[in-house]
């Protein structure tokens, strides 16, 4: 009865824990009525990780050498092979969910008259042990410029600890709760889109 009853407030904890973020930092989105169509482009310049703030360098680092120290060298090796592809994946979930819930249609490289340009700024990726997990949490700045001119910023949205779990259960791998926190972002930026089409 205990084991269960810490189980739940555990589960409740990791909710509230995890609460997604959005808001404008400038403009508003209404300058996307009447387009269908949306260019996305990833950022991971200055992305960060963990409460340490920690640079891409050195997380890939303390990565590493953590697999390396438990599974070998080859693991270490595979799971950054892994990394670069996940950062490819990370858009594709995003825009996959941003299209799922809105009108528009997103799409890296587009011919779109607007862009939006996903600057990750910090990811926790979040843990699973079993029956305990903890969510990875993203945070991006989707800045929307003009395709043609990236310099003209209509719209500047801050998203802080989008959630990235999946499912009930959890997820296993670092890098797949990572990508659903990007799918989450997507998820909630659609509503907005929405909102500022209409």
């Amino acid at each position: 009865m205990k084991t269960r009853l810490f189980l739940t407030l555990f589960a409740a904890f990791t909710v509230l824990v995890s609460a997604q973020k959005m808001k404008f930092e400038s403009g508003d989105l209404t300058f996307l009525k009447g387009q269908t169509e949306l260019n996305v482009e990833m950022n991971f310049d200055k992305t960060t990780f963990y409460n340490e703030k920690m640079s891409e360098e050195e997380y890939i680092a303390k990565r590493t050498k953590e697999i390396g120290d438990d599974k070998g060298k080859a693991e270490a090796d595979k799971w950054l092979t892994d990394w670069e592809k996940s950062k490819g994946d990370f858009g594709d979930k995003f825009i996959a969910s941003l299209n799922k819930n809105s009108n528009i249609k997103a799409a890296k490289n587009s011919s779109a008259q607007y862009t939006v340009i996903v600057e990750t700024t910090w990811i926790y990726p979040g843990w699973f042990a079993g029956v305990m997990k903890q969510p990875a949490k993203v945070s991006t700045l989707l800045k929307f410029v003009e395709t043609a001119n990236p310099g003209k910023v209509l719209a500047v949205i801050n998203s802080q600890n989008a959630p990235g779990d999946g499912n009930f259960v959890g997820v296993a791998n670092n890098n797949d709760r990572i990508a659903e926190g990007y799918a989450k972002t997507g998820k909630t930026l659609a509503g907005m889109v929405k909102k500022g089409m209409k």
